[in-house]
């Protein structure tokens, strides 16, 4: 599926379901094989903000892969040209603020966060 939703994203651009989508390159954790994920984002000044919520149970795999290999991370927004990035997992007032904005713009967010029993991280990517 994610192989699907990545051609479609290249071909037709970054916007499903009323979200901003970019395609997040990482190497697997174990593998180290090149992985491309589907991720929706939000604007943070230069910054791009991504929340690991894995459909509220577990970290997604895309987290786990983008934590234990940092220096392998780059992103796509449109066109074939990756730029690369280094993550940042936001914690006590920096994740307040940015989870303030992210439930801003997309309150989805905020009903998942409330159903699930953990806190989803947030990640600030910025240019490498």
């Amino acid at each position: 599926m994610n192989a699907r939703t990545v051609t479609r994203i290249r071909r037709k651009g970054g916007r499903m379901m009323g979200m901003e989508v970019l395609i997040l390159h990482t190497a697997g954790r174990r593998s180290g094989q090149p992985r491309e994920t589907p991720v929706t984002w939000f604007a943070d000044g230069d910054d791009w903000l991504l929340v690991a919520s894995g459909g509220g149970h577990r970290n997604p795999d895309w987290y786990a892969n983008l934590m234990a290999r940092p220096d392998r991370a780059a992103i796509e927004l449109s066109g074939p040209d990756r730029v690369p990035v280094k993550p940042q997992r936001l914690e006590g007032t920096d994740r307040d603020r940015a989870w303030q904005r992210i439930v801003a713009a997309q309150p989805r967010y905020g009903k998942y966060q409330r159903k699930s029993h953990r806190e989803y991280p947030v990640v600030r990517l910025t240019r490498r």
